[in-house]
């Protein structure tokens, strides 16, 4: 170590003793200023020298000028945003794929309807339990379908149900404790204990025809819930427990998913409510209105402007004398001046029809220059 340090300074006194030479070089014809201009390269040379030895001091000591990121430079390349937590930071890449997904908000009046929901199914469910039944709903949010059969907690069933006027499908989800609750209440169990869960086994006839019973009120709710914005029939189809069974939509597609809460004292779970928006594709629209308060999307201003509008519509009356059938080969010999005899009279009836509707019957005669008919009495339509 000590030979090498005392080559290095041989090597810097060479590289300062050259320096001098150059100067006193250049310096010669400048007498007694060359003098001076020599001393000030020796200190030219010799900050040289220190630099050239600090810069042999941190490659043999530090091995580089190596520089560590810290934690907050590296959440920046990978993408996190600071101040979030673990469910909203997403890299790039992430939103740009969650970005094709639809959110519920821009379905306003879809949140009105399961709040509509929640109000009724208290109500059955009370009925169906002769127990206090609450219903809260947790939250409302858009998933992938796929995600959402990945994400059931098993055991569970799945009731897939059918839109008949949508010609759709939906997909509901009870959980284990829930079942285990409406079973405990229904054939009798006691109240103040928490229902008595059985893992590990299939569930039995009788527990899935209770399951059955439930899930149509649920449905029968539901109809009547959308029944402000269309009249809708939503029809069980089939009861499943595994997940893979009750696929009624590509893994891709987006959905609804509704969580509702069912407490019943002690006992209770979660029911979810899923529908595709291919299912809700038919009253996207209707959806699509702003809620104003009770009237439930409907404009009673426009409703009355359409009203009043309809008082001054004008519409043309056909007066009917008489209706006679004729055989097509006789039509067919007509010929300019033909006659066609009617068995209308001077006393008889004349049916006033708009379109194909019987407005008036009334008897003809003439008022002025004009043939008129006074209207004797009001037809009936069916």
């Amino acid at each position: 170590m000590a030979d090498e340090k005392e080559g290095e300074g041989v090597s810097d006194e060479d590289v300062a003793a050259e320096w001098a030479e150059m100067a006193e070089e250049g310096g010669d014809g400048d007498g007694a200023d060359g003098g001076e201009g020599g001393g000030g390269d020796d200190d030219v040379a010799a900050e040289w020298a220190a630099m050239a030895d600090d810069g042999e001091d941190l490659d043999a000591g530090s091995g580089g000028n190596a520089r560590v990121l810290n934690q907050d430079e590296i959440d920046s390349l990978l993408g996190f945003r600071e101040g979030g937590d673990e469910g909203t930071d997403k890299s790039g890449i992430e939103a740009i794929i969650d970005s094709g997904m639809v959110s519920y908000e821009r379905l306003p009046m879809l949140e009105v309807v399961f709040d509509r929901l929640v109000r009724m199914l208290s109500t059955s469910l009370r009925n169906f339990t002769s127990d206090n039944v609450e219903v809260s709903l947790d939250n409302i949010s858009s998933i992938r379908f796929g995600d959402y059969l990945n994400s059931i907690p098993l055991p569970a069933m799945l009731a897939v149900f059918k839109a008949e006027e949508w010609d759709n499908f939906g997909l509901i989800t009870v959980d284990s404790s829930l079942i285990y609750s409406i079973v405990d209440v229904l054939l009798g169990g006691r109240r103040g204990t928490a229902a008595m869960r059985i893992e590990g086994r299939p569930y039995t006839t009788i527990e899935r025809n209770l399951v059955e019973r439930m899930i149509a009120v649920v449905l029968a709710d539901l109809s009547a819930a959308f029944d402000p914005l269309s009249s809708v029939t939503f029809r069980f189809d089939r009861l499943e427990t595994n997940p893979r069974f009750a696929t009624i939509a590509r893994p891709a597609n987006a959905a609804v998913v509704a969580r509702l809460r069912v407490d019943m004292e002690d006992r209770g779970g979660r029911l979810e409510l899923l529908l595709p928006y291919a299912t809700l594709e038919p009253v996207r629209e209707l959806l699509l209105q702003m809620f104003m308060g009770e009237k439930f999307g409907r404009d009673s201003i426009w409703e009355n402007h359409l009203a009043t509008e309809l008082w001054y519509t004008d519409v043309e009356l056909e007066a009917v004398l008489d209706n006679t059938t004729v055989p097509l080969n006789d039509v067919l010999e007509w010929e300019v001046g033909s006659r066609l005899d009617l068995l209308a009279k001077p006393d008889s009836l004349v049916d006033l029809k708009c379109g194909e509707v019987n407005l008036f019957r009334g008897l003809m005669g003439r008022k002025g220059e004009k043939i008129a008919v006074r209207i004797e009495e009001k037809m009936e339509n069916e």
